[in-house]
């Protein structure tokens, strides 16, 4: 699990295509490499990611075909920069809010404006998943917790402040590029739930007499 604080921008040193998967090769810091093992989990640009190997700072991840048609991550170049976040521990603090690295599905970003007024990125999601985002309400971009500030029939629109921007991968991108979306879960259940009540309800009218 994961907390939605996104704790370094990390440069992608390598991108290397295998059949069936792509393996990432990242560059941690001291502190990201803390007691990190092989086999554990570690948020990349969101994507929930195990660790295969580590050589000094060097440390690699491999993304199965399932997870690039998915994610952003099979437009990743080497060169660029990744939000990384360690996975959570016990008792730790949860700012942002409780996340697995689950990606949902990738959405368009319609417009990414950067002033010293404030800064915003607008972004069309998927109508399958566009009926899980609601003004006011969490939503993971890019690994990232963010608060919903306007939700209009698919588009969505966060606000992003400084401290985002200087944490985080968002400035980098660009317009008619893809973001990694996780919707929460809690959000998605209560949803389905509701939708297939509702659902079941209108079917038992249909058979009254």
């Amino acid at each position: 699990m994961y907390t939605g604080i996104v704790q370094a921008v990390r440069p992608l040193l390598a991108v290397t295509t295998h059949p069936g998967h792509n393996e990432f090769t990242v560059e941690l810091t001291p502190e990201l490499l803390d007691e990190l093992k092989i086999g554990a989990s570690v948020s990349v640009e969101g994507t929930c990611l195990s660790v295969t190997e580590i050589a000094g700072t060097q440390v690699k991840f491999d993304a199965m075909t399932a997870t690039l048609e998915r994610t952003n991550l099979r437009f990743f170049k080497a060169g660029q920069g990744v939000n990384i976040e360690r996975s959570a521990k016990m008792n730790a603090e949860v700012g942002g809010h409780l996340m697995a690295g689950h990606i949902a599905t990738t959405a368009e970003i319609v417009e990414l404006s950067i002033e010293e007024t404030g800064a915003f990125i607008t972004f069309r999601m998927p109508p399958e998943w566009a009926k899980y985002v609601f003004a006011r309400g969490f939503l993971g971009v890019n690994g990232c917790s963010l608060t919903v500030a306007d939700v209009d029939d698919t588009l969505v629109k966060i606000n992003l402040i400084p401290e985002t921007l200087r944490q985080t991968t968002f400035a980098r991108y660009k317009t008619g590029e893809l973001i990694n979306i996780e919707v929460d879960h809690q959000t998605m259940v209560l949803v389905d739930v509701v939708e297939r009540t509702l659902k079941n309800t209108l079917a038992r009218e249909k058979l009254l007499p």
